[in-house]
């Protein structure tokens, strides 16, 4: 019996080791993409943005929230950008997001 427990209990620690990793990969993401953004929107303080950023990802569950902030954002600037370029721009942070994460 103590086979299946300790099987258990790995997949335990897996399960939760995958959900620090993701959560860590888009808060990484939320922050890169805040940087990118910011040099769009011609922020004097980028890292100040990408928390403004991060911090909204927090709104609801999913990356909806973080869309629309940008969206808004670039809006509210004048700054013209596609909601496909934004999407396509987070897709792409957040494979850099793993990647800088996966090399620490």
């Amino acid at each position: 019996m103590s086979g299946i427990s300790d099987r258990e209990k790995a997949f335990e620690n897996k399960f939760a080791l995958d959900q620090e990793l993701k959560f860590k990969a888009l808060a990484r993401r939320n922050k890169l993409v805040g940087l990118w953004a910011a040099g769009l929107l011609g922020k004097a303080d980028a890292e100040a943005y990408a928390k403004e950023v991060v911090i909204a990802d927090f709104e609801e569950a999913g990356e909806e929230d973080v869309f629309r902030k940008l969206r808004g954002d670039f809006d509210a600037a004048g700054v013209s950008v596609s909601d496909q370029e934004i999407r396509a721009k987070m897709g792409e942070l957040l494979g850099e997001a793993v990647h800088q994460i996966e090399n620490q």
